[in-house]
């Protein structure tokens, strides 16, 4: 047997007549008949050997098509049609009425005054008596709290509309000038004792990373807030270093931001052998902290008597747990010290 791959492919060619060429490119035409996004000439080949009889007239397919179905014969039903009915004939219950023993007699009086109320009176009454399952909880409670008037002027059946939205405003930009409260830590100024940098977003990193570097030394600052300010572990390592040194700083806020679990490790073991810290936020950073770093908070917690009040949710509930006990503690420490 010959080998394939020495067949003159040219020559076959030139062998073939002109209908066969036709037949050779008919059959080499690539379809994709699943792709329905092309038009149908493109997912089949054209099989129509008959020549075009006139141009495309939509009206006069339309009438072929209707003409063709109403003189195709119905096909018989299978089981014909009789009328016969089925089954039992519903009867509605008739209520039942209440003996004269059971019914309820007002005194005339109320009999004419319910007999003249309005829907909205009726509604408001319901309320006051309980019936809260006749009314939307906005109905209910709106006659509980209104006195003297009718608080729903439209009825136990009417259609329950939504709250009003409340439109609040945006909270104000952060105008803290960063370069010249980072001086005045430097300075060590008596009147700066809050620092709240929260919100800015085009604070530089090494920028935070000064404005820990002046806590260090400072005496008179005792709330620092950074949250949102996109801080990252070098911000946190830098923070960790300003915890173990600074012995002023009562309030510490680095909520929102970019601090990773390294970092925040860093300063939860700074807290810890720090005693001025009272109250401390890390909650809602970029990822989540992980169970060791939970435990590692729970654990500086109980050894820690300063901290009355932390921020952060936790994910598991021993961590949690101890935690809430540790400030608990905390609090009851400095409640008894109150009363002696």
């Amino acid at each position: 047997m010959s080998d394939p791959r020495d067949i003159d492919e040219d020559a076959i060619l030139k062998g073939l007549s002109a209908e066969e060429l036709d037949q050779l490119e008919y059959e080499l035409q690539e379809m994709d008949p699943e792709n329905a996004m092309l038009p149908a000439g493109f997912r089949q080949r054209d099989q129509t050997k008959k020549s075009p009889t006139g141009a495309y007239d939509r009206d006069a397919l339309q009438q072929h098509l209707e003409k063709q179905a109403m003189e195709h014969p119905d096909r018989d039903d299978l089981v014909p049609f009789t009328g016969e009915k089925k089954g039992k004939t519903f009867v509605s219950k008739t209520k039942k009425e209440i003996p004269a023993h059971e019914q309820i007699v007002l005194e005339p009086e109320l009999e004419e005054a319910l007999k003249n109320a309005t829907d909205a009176e009726m509604c408001d009454i319901a309320a006051i008596l309980g019936m809260y399952t006749l009314m939307s909880n906005k109905q209910y409670y709106d006659a509980l709290g209104c006195t003297g008037t009718i608080a729903n002027t439209e009825g136990i059946n009417s259609v329950v509309k939504p709250d009003p939205f409340k439109i609040f405003p945006e909270e104000p930009p952060n105008t803290t000038n960063v370069e010249e409260t980072l001086e005045r830590i430097h300075n060590n100024d008596s009147s700066l004792t809050e620092v709240n940098l929260n919100n800015i977003k085009d604070i530089p990193i090494p920028t935070l990373k000064e404005i820990f570097e002046a806590m260090k030394g400072n005496s008179n600052v005792e709330s620092l807030s950074i949250a949102a300010t996109r801080s990252n572990d070098p911000v946190a390592f830098a923070c960790a270093e300003m915890l173990q040194e600074n012995t002023s700083l009562q309030s510490l806020n680095i909520e929102s931001n970019f601090i990773t679990a390294d970092g925040m490790m860093a300063i939860i073991k700074a807290v810890a052998k720090n005693v001025s810290l009272v109250e401390l936020k890390i909650d809602n950073q970029r990822q989540k902290l992980g169970d060791s770093v939970e435990m590692e908070i729970a654990s500086m917690l109980e050894n820690n008597s300063s901290i009355l009040k932390f921020g952060y949710h936790f994910t598991q509930q021993g961590p949690r747990a101890r935690a809430a006990m540790a400030i608990t503690r905390n609090n009851d420490m400095i409640r008894q010290q109150r009363l002696r």
